[in-house]
């Protein structure tokens, strides 16, 4: 027992020592191929992961000793975002001496905290992936130093502060990812240098200003996403010459004017998003003859006149909450329409003419599923139609409609808008918040052929896609908003939507002269509030109604960013 190994054993084990070795003279003999990388790179590279508390896979590549060996250096293919095989993950640029780390994809791994400054000392990096993940803090002016990138994503973070004017010194910058990334302030003029992008994402962010004139010289541009810009007025005339682009959105930046003339020259547009601007005038005929576009979303402006005849083979299109005209063109009936025109844009027809259409005075939806009884016996009507990027759809009683609009980018791809939870809610109705419909632009229902008169609105709020602790998911705002019909109308001019339309004969000035009492009464600050006496005065016709230049108070009050809500 004690005794000493059999002479197999013995063999075995001098056979063992003999491979390592080997093995070990072959990893020599691959580094002198190869080149070794610097050890300010690899010190680098080493402090960036130890602080982030990430590691690659042992198999992959000596992660404690040379990082540019293994699949850092082979034919393996780290940078599709769907190989979370290799994440995070590195390539390397050999040249037999020397290898420099070129690509680096930290990808969705929730990694929070600060980016490190050494991240910064890796100059040869051409490509840096770090979306989707929970990083704070602002950029350092530090990333000046990354002269040699050419695709920097940096999208769905939680940074903060403002876009630094180095990035502009990136010149070799092809594409470029900050959406939802938590940035702000307004895009730095220095950004005129990045002639070579081809993409551009930078929608949901905090960003103000206007659109720069100098995107109009980026002309290798084919990809542009710029949304959600505030305090500045913005117009298309940057686009006259940027004929390539196939997607461009531009959504909620206050823009006014038109829409170009020559936008029948964007030949290949595929997709085009300016809803929620001021566009005013009609909408160019030449739009309509576009034969690769499949995506249209004009919402919410001010264009006038008709739909022009359609002659591209259009997918989706909404042009809902304009001053279009209510009739609709022959080939509304065969296309994937949300335009609202026929029930919600003007004089409300969805119950017509016929005096034995339904009334309601309540409705309640499952929204995205089943039918549902509540503890309460109140019948929860089933919604889990299929709603697609320009999708209306109204109920056969004409009870409610929902409308959505908005096209998921790939990476949050959901062809059946609608999010499904499992978590158990501390409530009797716990199923009745386990479904909801999610949409990527504007999502909303309509309670349809509603008595006038008073109604109580019950409300409950459950969390059930922010996680926690913080991850990339739990990056969003917030937001409740209940849009009120009158204000709508008043500032498109409307109020005498609002009559019940049972009623034959009434003076459309009467009526708005008490809209605009009503909507002066709601304001929020006091001193906008008219005394009792001046109402009086107004309704009755003896003074003129003053003019309402600012949103009612329930907007301004309801409208609840908790970004920050702990729940």
């Amino acid at each position: 027992m004690g005794g000493s190994p059999t002479p197999s054993v013995l063999c075995a084990l001098a056979f063992y020592f003999v491979f390592l070795l080997g093995l070990d003279r072959l990893v020599q003999i691959v580094r002198a191929q190869n080149g070794t990388t610097p050890p300010s790179e690899v010190s680098a590279l080493n402090s960036v992961f130890n602080q982030w508390g990430i590691s690659a896979k042992y198999y992959q590549w000596n992660i404690s000793g040379e990082p540019c060996s293994g699949a850092a250096i082979d034919n393996t293919v780290i940078w599709n975002i769907g190989n979370s095989e290799f994440n995070p993950g590195i390539k390397c640029d050999c040249n037999g001496t020397v290898c420099h780390i070129i690509q680096l994809k930290v990808y969705a791994l929730d990694v929070t905290g600060a980016i490190p400054e050494e991240l910064w000392s890796l100059t040869s990096l051409t490509h840096l992936n770090l979306a989707l993940n929970y990083l704070r803090g602002p950029l350092s002016s530090s990333i000046a130093n990354l002269t040699q990138l050419q695709t920097l994503s940096l999208g769905i973070n939680a940074l903060s502060g403002k876009v630094p004017k180095e990035i502009g010194k990136l010149t070799n910058l092809i594409v470029f990812y900050f959406d939802s990334s938590g940035v702000s302030g307004a895009i730095p003029y220095t950004f005129a240098a990045l002639q070579n992008l081809t993409t551009v994402w930078g929608s949901d962010n905090e960003l103000t200003g206007r659109i720069p004139e100098f995107i109009g010289n980026w002309s290798k541009l084919r990809i542009l996403r710029i949304s959600d810009l505030s305090n500045g007025s913005s117009s298309l005339a940057f686009l006259k010459d940027m004929t390539s682009l196939s997607t461009l959105i531009l959504r909620n930046n206050n823009i006014s004017g038109t829409i170009p003339s020559n936008i029948g020259d964007f030949q290949s547009l595929s997709q085009l998003d300016l809803s929620f601007n001021n566009f005013t005038g009609p909408i160019p005929d030449s739009l309509f003859n576009l034969s690769s576009l499949s995506y249209l979303f004009l919402g919410n402006n001010k264009l006038t006149g008709m739909l022009p005849a359609l002659k591209s083979p259009l997918l989706h299109i909404d042009v809902s909450y304009n001053q279009l005209s209510v009739e609709l063109p022959s080939w509304a009936n065969n296309s994937v329409l949300a335009t609202g025109l026929d029930c919600i844009q003007q004089n409300f027809p969805c119950l017509g003419d016929i005096p034995s259409s339904p009334k309601y005075s309540d409705f309640a939806i499952n929204c995205g599923g089943p039918e549902i009884i509540s503890s309460s016996q109140i019948v929860y009507e089933w919604d889990n139609e299929t709603l697609g990027p320009a999708t209306y759809y109204e109920t056969s009683t004409k009870r409610w409609a929902v409308s959505n609009v908005g096209h998921f980018n790939d990476i949050l791809n959901n062809p059946q808008y609608t999010s499904v939870s499992s978590s158990q809610i501390n409530t009797l109705d716990s199923e009745l918040l386990q479904t909801a419909r999610i949409s990527p632009g504007s999502l909303r229902y309509f309670g349809l052929g509603l008595d006038n008169g008073n109604y109580n609105v019950t409300l409950e709020f459950a969390e059930t896609s922010f996680f926690n602790p913080p991850a990339w998911q739990s990056l969003g705002r917030r937001v409740f908003d209940i849009y009120i019909q009158a204000w709508h109308v008043y500032e498109n001019n409307c109020e005498v939507e609002l009559v019940d339309a049972r009623l034959l004969e009434f003076d459309e000035e009467e009526v708005k002269r008490v809209i605009g009492v009503a909507l002066l009464c709601t304001q929020t600050s006091p001193q906008q509030r008219p005394s009792m006496p001046r109402v009086v005065a107004m309704l009755s016709g003896d003074i003129e109604v003053s003019a309402v230049t600012s949103r009612p108070g329930y907007f301004t009050d309801w409208n609840f960013d908790t970004t920050s809500l702990e729940l």
